[in-house]
Formats: C-alpha cells, structure tokens, sequence
C-alpha cells in the first residue's frame, strides 16, 4: 500500500481526490470528476495499490480498459501486475479487424469494438473503469472477451453509482468499486 497506508485510509485519500461538479454535463446531473484524482501522484499511486491488492494476486493475462478514462487506469494496473492491456474503444477507432457488442442506452443503442486477435482462448481478463453506473457499458465489454473466447475473472471499478443498479448486469463476475454513491 501506497506509504505503508492502510487499505480504508487510501480510500479516504483517494476519495477525497473525486470532486461534484453539479448540473453536468446537463442540468440535474452531479457529474464525479476524477481529474484531481489522476493529478495527484500519490492518489493516483494510491488507486493502483488499492486495484491490484483487490485482484489478491489472481494471474491475469489482460487488463482490458474502457474508452476512456479505463485506459489511465487500466494501463497502468496491468504494468503494476505484468499483464498486457487491451483498449476497448467506441466504433471506428480500431485500426484492424474487430469484434462488435451493440447495448442498449436509455434513448438508443450504442457500441463497443475490440481487435479480433486481442487474445486468444483462455486468456484470463479483467475490466476496468471509471465508474460503474447502469452497467451497459461494462456488460458489452464483457460480451466482447467472451466472444474472443477469453475467461472474464471480474470488473474493477473506481466508482460506482449504487442508487442506478449497475451491478445486476455484470453475469455473476465478481465486482469490486473503490468508492460508492
């Protein structure tokens, strides 16, 4: 742990770090911005420590992060841990040949991509992000791993909006945030 800290004092010190911005980006919206967050060294030092100790030391092949924000933390928790990461990204973004997750969104759908040959079968991948909110996102891109044939070992979140039951679309894959609201 980040300074000899104890894991609910890194928690505190990361927590402390996520700022409310109201009224965005649409009025009635309390937006929770983690930039002081990835600003902080030690913070941000304290994010990782706190992710990889909840992995418990579970090999993993993959860390795969969501477009965007689960590329900070996703590249840096698979350096930490000596895995390879895996970007998942919004369409068009992929130069080769992808698989494709459709979900649906309130108003509408949207998609997500992966590189076809990102791992093989049996590779065993976690996903991270941000924030876990309806949980469409985060279950698309479990989707996508199994599609690849690979085995998705659980989801690790910074934050995690409870009162929206993000949780109840993750398949029974363990699922860990940081910080609930």
């Amino acid at each position: 742990m980040t300074d000899s800290m104890d894991p609910q004092g890194a928690i505190e010190q990361v927590g402390r770090l996520i700022r409310d911005i109201p009224d965005f980006p649409k009025p009635g919206i309390v937006f929770k911005d983690i930039t002081p967050l990835l600003g902080d060294a030690r913070g941000f030092r304290a994010s990782i420590d706190l992710f990889a100790e909840r992995l418990g030391g579970e090999p993993l092949d993959y860390v795969v992060g969501i477009e965007s924000r689960g590329f900070i933390f996703g590249a840096a928790l698979a350096d930490r841990i000596g895995a390879g990461f895996i970007p998942v990204r919004k369409p068009g973004k992929l130069p080769a040949e992808v698989h494709r997750c459709e979900y649906q969104l309130e108003y509408g759908t949207d998609a997500l991509e992966v590189h076809r040959d990102a791992f093989g079968a049996g590779a065993r991948a976690v996903i991270i992000d941000d924030l876990l909110a309806t949980g469409g996102t985060a279950h698309a891109t479990g989707q996508l791993i199994r599609r690849l044939g690979g085995e998705l070992v659980g989801y690790l979140f910074l934050i995690e909006l409870t009162f929206l039951n993000g949780r109840r679309r993750l398949d029974n894959a363990p699922v860990t945030s940081l910080i609930r609201y």
